[in-house]
């Protein structure tokens, strides 16, 4: 599968680079796209981390937001679906009204125009009327409403299966076998017991 991974100016980029690197290793085709927003929340999530090349290891292409000459930015050059992740209440905007402003955009409106999935990962809370309404607006167009809302019952024992949880979420979606979380039903107690601070 030929998937575009889009990253934006909302915190949580740690989401974007797991998934290229998940897609990259099962053996998908990955072309990604960062906006510059993207670029400064990262010198305050990924302290020590080279931003753009992290995401060059685990790409075959990519490409800045500006960068509207890009194939992708042409529905003749299609992949067979994207993700925007984190997906910023902004390019949210973007999606639900049709804009074309870059390329994250103008690939989100391709994808939706050919009816291919597009999963975006909203990481914000909390959440507008504007918001919730720019949500729906871009589900009904097609897009498919992912928030980054970790799961407890997996008894998380790191930060990474927490990541890992939302990662899987989105090969749910698009339909990628994987084994990066514990499935409802299976029996897990190795992870400490988020309530016990509680009760």
């Amino acid at each position: 599968m030929k998937v575009v991974v889009a990253l934006t100016g909302a915190s949580g980029l740690v989401y974007g680079l797991r998934l290229l690197q998940v897609l990259w290793e099962l053996g998908h085709s990955v072309i990604a796209v960062y906006t510059s927003a993207s670029v400064e929340v990262a010198k305050h999530e990924c302290l020590g981390t080279d931003f753009v090349g992290v995401v060059g290891r685990f790409a075959d292409e990519v490409y800045s937001d500006s960068d509207l000459w890009a194939p992708i930015s042409s529905s003749s050059n299609m992949p067979d679906a994207g993700v925007v992740i984190p997906c910023s209440l902004h390019t949210l905007s973007e999606v639900a009204r049709g804009g074309n402003s870059g390329l994250v955009a103008r690939v989100a409106n391709n994808l939706l125009r050919l009816r291919r999935p597009l999963v975006l990962v909203v990481r914000e809370t909390p959440l507008s009327l504007p918001d919730l309404r720019n949500m729906v607006a871009a589900s009904e167009a097609g897009a498919i409403i992912l928030p980054a809302s970790p799961a407890f019952y997996i008894r998380p024992s790191s930060v990474e299966e927490m990541i890992d949880f939302i990662v899987g979420k989105v090969l749910d979606v698009l339909g990628i076998e994987h084994g990066l979380y514990r499935r409802w039903g299976a029996i897990n107690r190795r992870g400490p017991d988020p309530c016990a601070r509680i009760s």
